[in-house]
């Protein structure tokens, strides 16, 4: 989504400024992850540019970005990602990691599509300052949309300067003007007629866009957001739909047989490693977000492909992937990304020694063998406490996320006098009374096999959220955890 969105705002600007560029988005199945040989080649096919620019990837890609210099080509790359390696030294480098410069710590955490909302920012003060009339006609708050939607999705802090692109581009994205992303809208749910949150992104718009980069040619989801034609967005959005259920339903397969594998062969291990022969590597990074909450420790999921194992690893707090992999990488044919997500690819014969350094460093970074899952609880509350007013003030606080994630709170001395309902044989309703008779309504997600029993006083860390329904807005409590009252 971060290289989705990155590379439709600054095709789009330079698109403004007359230009014609050319772009081609890294097929995983056949180019793996990044600036690989591969993708250059098909980038060059159509002629020699005079300018290269690699987005969110290329930090790391000495050998290839010497190939493109080695040919009279000029390279740029806009990146965030971290690494243990050492990082490009030919071309030019915008990465806020590497080049850490004091007084940079503002845009230390931008994601890609934040650093080139800042480079379109400085082009666009370049030409203003030669009175280029589309400098001076281009508002840049337009592209405000599409720098919320990656770094919503790509989980980076949403403070300082994020915090300010995703709460004014959610304010974009209401309006919605681009054609692709009111299509993907339709086909994803999501309403106007009341505020986007980021979990519109995170759950309805961003696995829709990423489905395409998974199981087909992630250029489809560029192109739609580039598009001016609503026939074509329509059609391209139903088609992103389609392979969206198609990688549930992979990522649903996987993620039962990855939770056995665990459980039968894992339980015991700080940091986890697996693999499957018959796994899609397109769709193992969702598998391993899942099992790391799961399980509360860093899993890495690798796929088939070939001689080689490649897939994806994510974290818990407190330990930086990034690190942990540092320690194996000779290893590693190649990886990367962030501290609590990574991209990873080896030999398949490596696998047994790599899962048992990885599990050694994780050990080591988290100073010992992981403890059970905490929850944090921001504050208790009495059910009368809960009403519109506190929803008011909490909106204060959107858009949750990395980094300002939303306030779970706490209610002693529950008691349900019915049954919750189950719907779905995954989730359940229930509703209990406040003090003054007012009825308080809320759902458990996939919570089904941990029902709380009736007429027993309950604590409850729950998160607030208004439930839209037939044009009616109901003050709802999401149940995160439960337990039996002291």
């Amino acid at each position: 989504m971060d290289g989705v969105s990155s590379t439709a705002l600054l095709v789009s600007v330079l698109r403004r400024f007359g230009l014609q560029p050319r772009f081609v988005v890294p097929r995983r199945m056949e180019d793996g992850y990044g600036l690989s040989r591969s993708a250059i080649d098909r980038a060059l096919e159509r002629g020699k540019p005079d300018l290269f620019i690699a987005l969110d990837c290329g930090t790391n890609s000495l050998d290839e970005v010497a190939y493109l210099i080695g040919q009279g080509i000029d390279v740029l790359v806009v990146d965030h990602h971290r690494s243990k390696e050492t990082p490009l030294s030919q071309g030019i480098l915008i990465n806020p990691h590497v080049n850490s410069v004091a007084g940079d710590d503002a845009w230390r955490n931008l994601c890609t599509v934040g650093l080139v909302f800042k480079l379109a920012h400085g082009l666009l003060k370049l030409m203003r300052a030669e009175n280029h009339p589309v400098a001076l006609a281009l508002k840049l708050r337009d592209y405000l949309d599409l720098a919320a939607m990656g770094t919503v999705a790509d989980l980076v802090p949403l403070t300082g300067e994020n915090r300010i692109l995703a709460r004014y581009g959610l304010r974009i994205l209401q309006s919605c003007e681009r054609p692709g992303v009111r299509a993907l809208m339709d086909v994803a749910g999501v309403k106007t007629d009341h505020a986007i949150m980021p979990v519109d992104i995170s759950f309805r718009l961003g696995p829709r866009i990423n489905a395409s980069g998974r199981l087909a040619d992630a250029a489809l989801s560029v192109e739609l957001l580039l598009s001016d034609d609503d026939q074509f967005c329509r059609e391209t959005a139903r088609q992103l739909d389609v392979f969206n259920r198609e990688r549930q339903d992979i990522e649903r397969q996987i993620t039962e047989e990855a939770e056995k594998m665990i459980e039968s062969q894992f339980m015991d291990w700080p940091g986890i490693v697996l693999f499957g022969e018959n796994w899609h590597p397109g769709v193992v990074g969702i598998v391993a977000g899942r099992v790391t909450r799961k399980y509360n420790r860093p899993c890495v999921v690798l796929g088939n492909e070939g001689e080689f194992a490649k897939g994806s690893g994510r974290s818990v707090n407190g330990v930086n992937l990034v690190e942990v992999l540092g320690t194996c990488s000779d290893k590693l044919t190649s990886w990367g990304g962030h501290p609590m997500a990574v991209g990873v690819s080896l030999a398949k014969i490596h696998l047994d020694e790599f899962r048992t350094r990885f599990a050694d460093g994780v050990r080591a970074a988290a100073g010992g063998d992981l403890i059970e899952a905490n929850l944090t609880i921001s504050a208790w509350l009495t059910p009368e406490q809960i009403k519109e007013k506190l929803m008011d003030e909490l909106e204060t606080l959107q858009p949750f996320g990395q980094g300002n994630p939303e306030p779970v709170f706490g209610i002693r001395g529950v008691v349900l006098r019915q049954r919750p309902d189950v719907f779905k044989q995954m989730h359940f309703r229930f509703h209990f009374d406040d003090a003054n008779g007012r009825r308080l309504f809320g759902v458990a997600w996939k919570m089904a096999d941990r029902l709380p029993p009736t007429g027993v006083p309950l604590d409850f860390a729950v998160e607030l959220a208004w439930n839209h329904f037939n044009d009616r807005k109901l003050l709802q409590l999401e149940l995160i955890d439960w337990r039996v009252s002291e």
